[in-house]
């Protein structure tokens, strides 16, 4: 019997060393046999991904208030040496134009839900005074497009010094965020006035009326190509390029702010958005693309 009771336990030791090599787990002598083998715990589950914060950014605002200069007056758009607000880009109620105004509360809120507070003329040390204006209205989104008189000066030595453009672009903003804390903002670029320049200098219309004297930093003596006068236009462009930084970077410091990113400096315009009488000014398709530029920015998502 007692060797019986030896032959059957090398049997189940022998069954069970065979089992353990043919298992995918392993195991060890020291396990008894039968015993379940532990299991790798499993990876942990990946993270969640952190949820995009909420933005403040409301694509169909219900009143629109705009300040700026002569191009937000729609000046020598339907008139010689007069403002036509009526085919404002911003808030105009011409249908031919359809503003800004036009398409974000339509025709029968355009007169009473928007505020054209521009000036023609009108340099940024003038914005302050403009954005407590329009923090007056209560509206809930305000267009600012200035800057093109702080460099069409009569030479390029009276322009705007950068830093004094931004310190009036700061206190504008800090001014509208005082009355009206939650309004939303646009800002327009500055226009190219460099290409507006290679433009109406091929034209005998264009240069006719330049010699009135208009923007004379850029387009005085436009048809001299000698290099003082492109060192000339080139300290005007590199103004603008940099005035468009400050709106650029003040307005991404302000989370109601959107700037166009470069849409009307990068545009490039042809007689045909020009005024007739100036050849300066946008006229009525001139404005109207104006507005198209803007609504793309305001309503996008």
């Amino acid at each position: 019997m007692r060797g019986r009771g030896r032959f059957r336990t090398a049997a189940v030791t022998a069954t069970a060393a065979l089992l353990c090599a043919g298992a995918l787990s392993g195991c060890t002598s020291e396990e008894p046999a039968g015993e379940p083998v532990a299991k790798t715990a499993p990876a942990s589950a990946a993270p969640r991904p952190t949820p995009k914060p909420a933005s403040l950014w409301d694509v169909s605002p219900a009143s629109v208030a705009a300040v700026g200069d002569s191009i937000t007056r729609a000046f020598d758009a339907c008139a010689v040496l007069a403002d036509c607000p009526e085919v404002s880009w911003a808030t105009g109620s011409d249908a031919t134009v359809n503003s800004l105004a036009l398409r974000l509360l339509g025709p029968a809120k355009v007169a009473t839900r928007s505020w054209n507070l521009a000036r023609t003329g009108a340099r940024m040390a003038e914005l302050p005074e403009q954005m407590a204006g329009a923090a007056a209205e209560k509206p809930e989104l305000v267009t600012v497009m200035m800057g093109a008189n702080d460099a069409c000066r009569p030479t390029p030595a009276l322009m705007t010094p950068v830093d004094d453009f931004r310190v009036s672009f700061e206190a504008a903003l800090a001014r509208l965020r005082a009355g009206a804390p939650k309004a939303q903002v646009y800002v327009a670029s500055v226009p190219d006035l460099k290409h507006l320049w290679s433009t109406g200098r091929l034209s005998p219309r264009g240069l006719q009326a330049w010699k009135l004297g208009i923007c004379g930093s850029m387009l005085v003596d436009a048809e001299d190509l000698g290099p003082a006068a492109e060192r000339r236009r080139a300290a005007v462009h590199e103004r603008v390029v940099a005035y468009n930084a400050v709106l650029r970077d003040v307005c991404a410091k302000d989370a109601r702010c959107r700037y166009d990113d470069g849409a009307v400096f990068g545009f490039r315009f042809d007689g045909g958005q020009l005024s007739p009488w100036d050849w300066f000014h946008p006229s009525k398709d001139g404005q109207a693309r104006l507005a198209e530029l803007a609504y793309r920015r305001i309503t996008k998502e």
